[in-house]
């Protein structure tokens, strides 16, 4: 016999409470929950059961207010500790206050799991900016000790490329490392904390915590209304640090009118030579050279054995300047000095006379009289365009930017011996512009051609006994080997302006180095040094065949490689109207003057 339906609608709990418990053996409660079911399926209107909400406790569990503090406190303190890193005194106080916001609003509930993912994965990203700016600040003044901003990293930064950059970073791969490492635990620690922010709201907090609250975000809005302050903020400062870059290259790329004033400032000054007859002056620069690892200067190892040899042959035509320094502890700032007598630029202290910049040396040199070559094994816009192009020949031999060259500097030997034996003029004035000893130390000798490489000496032995590392001692050895090739190349210059011409026609010869180079001597690390002395300890030799040079006590005066454009007018024999004999170290006239240099050192005597 048919069973009907219960008329009119059923109700969820009325629903519910005819489903029997799963263990319920009750025939007539079956029956009834078949009823229901048959009824159910007629009626349209036969209620749902609600969907179970699926919930993940890790993330959606509303949080008690001790965790969200626990995580601003946290997330706070590891973003406090880098900026610390890479500013001091006024600056970190400042940073702080331009990275508080996002930090506080780990203490603002959100019910919504998708804006709490999105909060998580913002702030750990703000984190990770004011980290990497503060590692990167940390970096350059732990080894440097310079900010991203000075004129040395710019103009370094600006004159290389993606391929010196990666082999700059081979090198350097440790301190990278170490670096890296700690922003790396900065930013696990800060992913970690940064996803317990706050869920669920909590009860009034107390005034003084309000009170406090809004001063911080009341400050964030000052500094970032003023411009002093928001340009610290990572992404201002390397926006605009980036601009300054494309700036720079720019200025570089296009110098052509800055020559050709400096070449009407040179006629203008109207230099003259007062020597007769033909005239070859050589001027050498080599890169990254320092003079206490020559033989020539006492090094304990046989560095220099060609140049000895030429000493001793020579004796009083060869002057060796036992103590020279240079004033900068990298290349262009330091070939700027060099070829700009030492003079500060649109500086008016009598250098010609008119309050102008001071001229460039090979202008005056043109102006003067002389065909100028520049023979580079250097492949660097910004030295071409501020230097080489004044010259009248121009032969860049290294077509290899960067550290990576591999261009061996004995590549210019042909070259120069080809200007040598140029006849269109009797007066030349050849600048040759070696790698020298320019990091990478590996590259720049030939291949097996280490006689230093795991030797065990009394250098060895005293690198063991300073507490050097392993890898800067075998940099040292690198290094030693790279200034036992660059003693051959450097003395075949030599030997080529000695053989040149004929008998009695004069000729000068003048090396120097841009810089120095810490290989272990001051502290444990090898490359180039502003920090230390041996950024800036040069050697610095004279040849001439005519007129004395200085001799004994003399060749033990303090030399100054940004006083060096002096002295090769005297080599060259022209005289002008801001000449400055006292600058001039040949001369009887000269007199030292301390630069300022920002390393302490006890004495430039020795």
């Amino acid at each position: 016999m048919p069973v009907e339906a219960p008329s009119g609608t059923l109700s969820a709990d009325k629903f519910r409470g005819d489903i029997p418990e799963p263990h319920s053996k009750d025939p007539a409660r079956v029956g009834t929950l078949a009823v229901s079911r048959q009824g159910a399926g007629q009626n349209s209107a036969a209620p749902r059961l609600p969907a179970p909400r699926l919930t993940h406790p890790a993330t959606d569990a509303p949080r008690p207010p001790s965790s969200a503090l626990l995580a601003c406190g946290v997330v706070g303190a590891t973003l406090l500790a880098l900026i610390a890193l890479g500013h001091d005194g006024r600056r970190i106080a400042q940073l702080a206050v331009l990275a508080a916001p996002p930090v506080l609003w780990l203490l603002w509930p959100l019910h919504s799991a998708r804006l709490r993912r999105w909060r998580t994965a913002l702030v750990w990203l703000w984190v990770m900016g004011f980290g990497l700016d503060a590692v990167v600040r940390a970096y350059l003044l732990d080894t440097y000790q310079a900010a991203p901003d000075s004129a040395m990293v710019l103009g370094a930064a600006a004159n290389t490329n993606a391929r010196e950059s990666a082999e700059y970073l081979r090198m350097h791969w440790r301190s990278a490392v170490v670096w890296s490492a700690a922003l790396v635990a900065a930013g696990l620690l800060a992913g970690l904390f940064a996803r317990r922010g706050a869920t669920a709201p909590r009860a009034r907090r107390p005034f003084w915590a309000r009170s406090l609250l809004l001063l911080i975000l009341l400050a964030a809005c000052v500094a970032y209304v003023s411009k002093p302050w928001r340009r610290l903020h990572p992404v201002v400062f390397w926006t605009q640090w980036s601009q300054s870059l494309h700036d720079q290259r720019a200025a570089w790329a296009d110098q052509e009118k800055t020559r050709d004033a400096q070449m009407a400032q040179a006629r203008q000054i109207a230099p003259v030579i007062t020597r007769e007859g033909p005239s070859t002056v050589v001027l050498v620069i080599t890169d990254s050279i320092n003079r206490d690892n020559m033989g020539l200067y006492g090094y304990g190892r046989p560095t220099t054995p060609r140049l000895q040899a030429h000493k001793a042959q020579e004796g009083d035509r060869m002057a060796v300047l036992r103590n020279a320094w240079s004033v900068d502890a990298s290349t262009l700032p330091a070939l700027r000095n060099m070829f700009h007598f030492g003079q500060p630029a649109n500086g008016n202290d009598g250098n010609n006379g008119n309050g102008d910049s001071p001229p460039h040396l090979l202008a005056l040199a043109r102006a003067a009289g002389y065909k100028v070559w520049w023979i580079s094994n250097h492949d660097d816009l910004a030295i071409e365009q501020q230097h080489a192009r004044y010259a009248d020949v121009v032969d860049m031999v290294n077509r290899t930017p960067g550290r990576a060259s591999a261009s061996l500097d004995g590549e210019i030997l042909d070259c120069v011996q080809e200007a040598f034996a140029d006849t269109s003029t009797e007066r030349k004035l050849i600048v040759v512009h070696l790698m020298g000893a320019h990091p990478h130390y590996s590259l720049r000798f030939p291949e097996n051609a280490n006689p230093f490489d795991d030797s065990v000496d009394a250098v060895e032995n005293g690198l063991v006994k300073d507490g050097r590392s392993a890898w800067v001692r075998h940099f040292r050895q690198e290094y030693d080997a790279a200034l036992l090739y660059h003693d051959f190349v450097v003395s075949e210059l030599l030997q080529q302006t000695r053989s040149t011409g004929k008998p009695d026609d004069y000729r000068a010869w003048m090396y120097l180095s841009d810089h120095g180079q810490e290989v272990g001597h001051g502290s444990d690390r090898a490359g180039h040094s502003p920090a230390t002395a041996s950024g800036y300890r040069i050697p610095a030799v004279v040849w001439r065949n005519r007129e004395p040079l200085p001799t004994g006590a003399a060749t033990q005066q303090p030399f100054r490689a940004d006083w060096a454009g002096w002295s090769l007018m005297d080599l060259l024999g022209i005289r002008w109207s801001g000449q400055k004999a006292e600058r001039n170290v040949l001369g009887d006239a000269y007199q030292w003057q301390a630069p300022e240099i920002p390393v302490v050192v006890e004495s430039f005597s020795k």
